[in-house]
């Protein structure tokens, strides 16, 4: 792994991304406010059946208020900072990238038909997931198996505590851990040559079969 890999500059430039959409939501009248959110790409079922597909895309970059900025802000730094130079830059863009538009068609197809999403935490969840399943082919790793543990822990204590929370995306965030998951099996670890090639292939058309169902499920429920 050279010097360069070693310098997680994707998370960076991610982090100054959300940052910017912060900046630009406070200017167009607030990071709360529903008409700048909606203006600026925030996620409404509605919307996405209309035809505004990037609406899956868009809302990664959206926070709604201060501590949904930073929380999100803070976990993309620390996560990113081990599993970028782990696996490349590459890789950890797509995973980053996949598990929120996965995340997002989630909550697209099972998700309360009004609310309105944002947050990278789509993603985040995709990355925990993403180390679960490096944990699980790299089981000898003690460093990895240590780190499965830890993601795994992160997940189910989001998740239980989505189930109390009101306003929670629950179905955004499993949604993004199982695009994490299929996509950390798929991708694995550059250089490994685990797992085989017809894993990899077969991980990556059942994430396409499945993103594939809730997009049209999601079409026909709000059709």
């Amino acid at each position: 792994m050279s010097a360069r890999q070693e310098k997680p500059f994707v998370t960076w430039i991610l982090l100054m991304a959300i940052a910017i959409m912060f900046v630009l939501e406070s200017l167009s009248g607030g990071s709360t406010s529903v008409q700048t959110l909606l203006a600026l790409g925030a996620k409404t079922n509605f919307a996405v059946q209309g035809g505004d597909w990037w609406r899956l895309i868009t809302p990664i970059f959206l926070h709604i208020g201060v501590i949904h900025i930073l929380t999100n802000g803070f976990t993309l730094f620390y996560v990113g900072s081990i599993l970028e130079p782990m696996i490349g830059h590459t890789r950890y863009f797509v995973i980053f990238m996949l598990s929120g538009i996965v995340g997002n068609l989630a909550s697209f197809a099972f998700g309360a038909n009004n609310a309105i999403s944002d947050g990278a935490s789509t993603s985040l969840f995709g990355m925990f997931a993403a180390f679960l399943a490096l944990a699980l082919i790299y089981k000898e790793n003690n460093f990895l198996r240590e780190l499965g543990k830890t993601f795994l822990a992160l997940i189910v204590i989001n998740l239980l505590m989505d189930l109390t929370m009101t306003g929670i995306d629950i179905w955004g965030h499993l949604g993004g851990a199982l695009g994490g998951f299929l996509l950390g099996i798929s991708l694995g670890i550059p250089g490994v040559k685990r797992p085989n090639v017809l894993i990899r292939i077969a991980s990556l058309i059942v994430l396409l079969v499945i993103s594939y169902y809730m997009y049209t499920k999601g079409m026909v429920v709000y059709g």
